[in-house]
């Protein structure tokens, strides 16, 4: 498995354990790059310190700032899929990369870790 694919399953492992998503920003928002895929993307990480170490690369500006997981599903996700904003995932190293994925295909894997049904939750995209 490639450390990207890594990243990603830690990612779903740990935010089931945690029920907490972290994100990175600063008085004026959050960084918002290009993925590799090309397509703007919403980074999040699984934990604190990994959010740290994105926020220290970003500048000293930033902060991590823990989310509830299911605040993260009801609210945050379903913005992001109206704005056709991609999921980045346990982004990591100097230059802050890993997988992104659309909301649907988050929602799809954060259902199967979880245990839940996949159909019902479909409806975030």
């Amino acid at each position: 498995m490639s450390t990207s694919g890594a990243q990603a399953a830690a990612f779903f492992r740990e935010i089931a354990l945690t029920r907490t998503v972290w994100w990175v920003r600063d008085d004026e928002g959050s960084p918002m790059p290009v993925s590799s895929s090309g397509q703007p993307a919403f980074p999040y990480w699984s934990s604190q310190t990994r959010a740290q170490r994105a926020a220290q690369l970003w500048g000293p500006q930033f902060r991590a700032v823990a989310m509830p997981l299911d605040h993260w599903r009801s609210a945050a996700l379903p913005d992001l899929a109206g704005e056709d904003v991609r999921v980045g995932i346990n982004w990591s190293g100097q230059r802050l990369t890993g997988w992104d994925f659309t909301v649907g295909d988050v929602v799809n894997r954060l259902a199967h870790t979880l245990g839940e049904p996949h159909d019902r939750l479909d409806s975030v995209e």
